[in-house]
């Protein structure tokens, strides 16, 4: 759950028998990669222990306004402001009628109205509770708050009935959360093709003509489109590098003809396509079966042309946005307009190898983007924060 790595989630914590799930939980959020702290009420310790979610949380836990020796106060106005979102789970009648209507007699209530972050709720009830008017109106104030609830589940209660009120699995929750956050990514919905690293184009069964590209501005892009919220296709050539977030779909290829049938494979499909590979141009007409021998001073290797894979994606291309990559020596602008132009882009990145820092196996960029009618230029950046500049152009990007 890539969109939770790094998040500050403070989670809440009342006194329903569905607390004990709660350890669960914390486990899933530290799993994903996010910070959890817990504010629980006094009478929810009877059912999980602060022990407990402060072993697994590896952080303090709150359930007063002090510490136990009165010395010092727990600040709930900083715990409000440090989340970047609160989970309230479980979420008891009593405790969501006293959201509901304002009321604050414990930290974990007085931290709820002070919160300024995103709050989610999980009820957890008994079926008549769940069904009463009173929970009905809370449940409403509260999405006119724009609290966001979580289902209830249906099955088996603590009472021996059998319908809603069950408080969500721990699994439920994150997945909730998870999908509730992406859909507030700028790429959230979006389906991007990306192209990285080198094509080896084989000589014999030992050796190949290659390139020193290693991967990893594509690879960059790849990632920071996922964490936008994107759909991820990577196609890559050769590379030793890896992929974290799971919502890359990672497609090894080795050739330049390999890469061009993945690359007409999923275009169509795509809403985006960034070809930032670096494609052999040639490739040897006729590959040895058996390893060439060393047997004179001279070795003569006949070339032929690749596929270029951008232009043909530029020539059947309809609702796509599609991006180049030109690395230049010299006439660089020039060159570079000249394959915006011929290769039906939408834009092209331009890195230059006369820049200090660009270009292959660097872990910074220097690029500029060029469009039709205007030119953007860059500073020196790690290659993380160019693929944030160039997906920022697909994310403002008006094809009118």
């Amino acid at each position: 759950m890539a969109v939770l790595s790094g998040k500050k989630v403070l989670l809440g914590v009342t006194a329903g028998i569905a607390a004990y799930k709660t350890a669960y939980i914390v486990r899933l959020f530290i799993k994903a990669g996010a910070e959890v702290r817990v504010v629980m009420t006094p009478e929810s310790k009877e059912f999980v222990t602060p022990l407990t979610l402060s072993t697994l949380s590896k952080n303090e836990v709150y359930s007063s306004f002090t510490n136990e020796e009165g010395e010092s106060w727990n600040n709930h106005v900083e715990l409000g402001l440090w989340a970047d979102f609160m989970l309230i789970a479980p979420a008891t009648a009593n405790t969501l009628s006293k959201m509901a209507n304002g009321h604050s007699d414990n930290l974990l209530l007085a931290t709820y109205l002070s919160a300024k972050c995103p709050v989610y709720f999980a009820p957890a009830m008994d079926l008549d509770m769940y069904k009463h008017p009173s929970t009905k109106a809370s449940l409403n104030k509260l999405s006119d708050f724009q609290n966001k609830m979580i289902p209830v589940g249906s099955g088996e209660l603590a009472s021996g009935l059998q319908g809603e009120g069950r408080m969500a699995e721990p699994e439920e929750i994150l997945i909730f959360i998870e999908n509730d956050l992406k859909s507030q990514l700028p790429l959230y919905g979006k389906k991007i093709l990306i192209t990285a690293g080198p094509t080896y184009e084989a000589i014999d069964p030992v050796r190949y003509i290659g390139n020193h590209s290693s991967g990893k501005m594509g690879y960059a892009i790849a990632e920071q489109a996922a964490s936008l919220g994107a759909e991820v296709i990577l196609v890559s050539g050769p590379s030793s590098l890896t992929i974290t977030n799971s919502s890359v779909q990672l497609v090894k290829v080795t050739s330049a003809q390999e890469m061009y049938v993945a690359a007409h494979q999923y275009f169509t499909d795509v809403d985006v396509a960034i070809a930032a590979a670096a494609v052999a141009d040639y490739r040897p007409k006729h590959v040895a079966s058996q390893k060439i021998k060393k047997a004179s001073a001279v070795l003569t290797i006949e070339l032929e042309k690749t596929k270029d894979i951008l232009l043909s994606l530029g020539e059947v291309k309809k609702h796509q946005i599609l991006i180049g990559f030109a690395l230049e020596t010299e006439n660089e602008e020039a060159n570079a307009k000249g394959k915006l132009a011929r290769k039906n882009l939408d834009f092209i990145v331009l890195n230059s190898l006369n820049d200090k820092g660009a270009g292959f196996k660097q872990s910074t960029n220097k690029i500029k983007i060029i469009y039709a009618n205007k030119i953007k230029e860059f500073e020196l950046k790690p290659k993380e924060e160019v693929a944030k500049d160039i997906l920022n152009e697909v994310i403002y990007y008006d094809k009118d």
